[in-house]
């Protein structure tokens, strides 16, 4: 069901309580009356100061384009950049093919973003703990800007690898850390993730009108995720148990209803992102949107008002063919010539403006008729981002059942998310069952930003992508900003192979 979102418009509080560990945020005023000093008095401030860690988990373009699907699509061979042309965010093609570069706004938005993030978790981290208040709220909060910080973190070092630690509001003299190692950070983030497990609610704690924070189910699945990374086979197999054991999700019914605006916040959502079409953000504010530019990017040009990027490869709708039939979840994943676009007409190639590509993501696409009710619709798309879904939590714990010697409960976990979709369960043993487990990955969450990061954390990337210049040892990982070696004078060095 469709649910209002939680998440308060903070811009005031953004400019009075928050400043950043980069220079130019140094420099807000704050409005008369109001200071950080005398902001941290009571429960409200506290959840208004949470809330707005919670605006960053929105940002896409701050001020480029660092949106997740870049990473987790685009990298992989699910996808391509797609656009006008080679010239049309020529940085993103360039990436793509591994040939850098490392002076692209893209990088440096992706970095700056998610430090941002970690600032703002740490302020309230640091501000709440003195508040007189009811110490169960107090607990969740702090649990909740302690996940915000483990999610930054992990988005950095699975982009970077090892990035600067900061545990702590940053004085100016401590801008010029140099980079913990990635071993360090993953430690980090893991026991960010088991302290904020241990005081989040159970999403069934939470009122409706909270339906969208983080929950203990987040916190596991997300740890369960790094278990994975880190190959603690039997670490994650236990964290995706208890959250399987928990009856707090379930898989939806039907596949198809998992993105519509009415599967938002659904029996099967771990961790979402809030957006919402009617906040009245615009281009020039990018870090204040409430809004998705995910809508507008991924939706095809010409009469479609789209910017065709995040084109489907036909390898990846291959894919769904290799069993003898066509995988039902590909009319959910993919438009084909000849299909609706929603209320917008039907996908020709002529419609598009003669913009040569037979496919386009669907996961993410809104009809004209849920585009925001004033202002830009670009800035303001209303889909809320699926980071993490119940079937993922079944299919992690599938790989970990496998890696763990249980190949039952991995056959189990794996044919619940095949029975969803009235498809014949998998009865192999052994690295075939393995194997399936990976493609059930690409199938039933394609498109959803997972496919880079699982061909890296496999092991497979060099085999898969090899033939698009990844190069083992250096792909892995991408470039650190150049930006930011320079600004803390070498402090922060580059990734080898840049």
């Amino acid at each position: 069901m469709s649910v209002n979102k939680f998440f308060i418009k903070c811009a005031f509080l953004l400019a009075i309580v928050f400043t950043s560990c980069q220079k130019d945020f140094l420099e807000k005023n704050p409005i008369i009356g109001v200071t950080e000093e005398n902001f941290y008095k009571t429960d409200k401030d506290a959840i208004a100061g949470v809330n707005a860690a919670y605006a960053t988990l929105q940002f896409q373009l701050s001020p480029a384009g660092h949106f997740r699907w870049f990473w987790g699509d685009i990298m992989s061979d699910d996808a391509i950049k797609g656009g006008s042309g080679d010239n049309d965010v020529n940085d993103l093609l360039r990436l793509e093919t591994f040939k850098g570069p490392v002076n692209t706004p893209l990088l440096e938005s992706e970095w700056s973003a998610n430090y941002e993030g970690i600032y703002r978790a740490n302020v309230v981290l640091e501000k709440v703990p003195q508040i007189e208040m009811d110490e169960r709220l107090k607990a969740r909060i702090l649990g909740e800007a302690k996940f915000i910080r483990a999610w930054n973190y992990y988005n950095l070092v699975t982009v970077f690898g090892g990035v600067p630690l900061a545990d702590k509001v940053l004085a100016p003299s401590e801008y010029n850390i140099p980079r913990a190692t990635a071993e360090q950070i993953w430690d980090f983030i893991e026991k960010d993730l088991k302290e904020a497990s241990a005081s989040l609610w159970l999403r069934s704690e939470y009122e409706s009108s909270d339906l969208g924070r983080i929950t203990k189910g987040s916190a596991d699945a997300l740890l369960a995720k790094v278990y994975l990374w880190r190959k603690k086979w039997a670490d994650a197999k236990k964290v995706t148990d208890d959250i399987i054991k928990s009856n707090e999700f379930s898989l939806v019914t039907r596949y198809e209803d998992i993105f519509t605006l009415d599967g938002e916040n659904n029996s099967e959502s771990v961790f979402e992102i809030q957006y919402m079409n009617a906040s009245g953000g615009n281009w020039g504010k990018n870090n204040a949107n409430e809004g998705s530019f995910t809508n507008v990017f991924t939706r095809a040009r010409g009469q479609f008002g789209g910017f065709g990027f995040n084109i489907p490869t036909q390898d990846f709708v291959d894919e769904f063919f290799k069993e003898g039939f066509e995988d039902p979840r590909l009319k959910s994943t993919v438009f084909r010539v000849g299909d609706a676009m929603g209320d917008r007409g039907i996908f020709t190639i002529e419609a598009t403006g003669n913009i040569p590509y037979l496919y386009y993501a669907k996961k993410y696409f809104n009809s004209k008729s849920e585009e925001a009710p004033f202002g830009d619709p670009s800035p303001n798309g209303g889909s809320n981002d699926r980071v993490i879904r119940f079937s993922d939590v079944l299919l992690m714990h599938a790989e970990a059942s496998y890696q763990s010697g249980d190949e039952t409960s991995a056959k189990n976990s794996l044919n619940l998310v095949r029975a969803r979709v009235s498809i014949p369960p998998i009865s192999f043993s052994g690295e075939a069952l393995l194997n399936a487990i990976y493609r059930e990955r690409r199938i039933e969450l394609g498109l959803e930003s997972h496919r880079f990061f699982d061909l890296v954390r496999t092991g497979k990337a060099p085999e898969v992508l090899g033939n698009l210049g990844f190069k083992a040892g250096t792909h892995e990982i991408f470039p650190i900003p150049q930006s930011q070696i320079l600004a803390t004078n070498g402090a922060i060095t580059q990734n080898p192979g840049y």
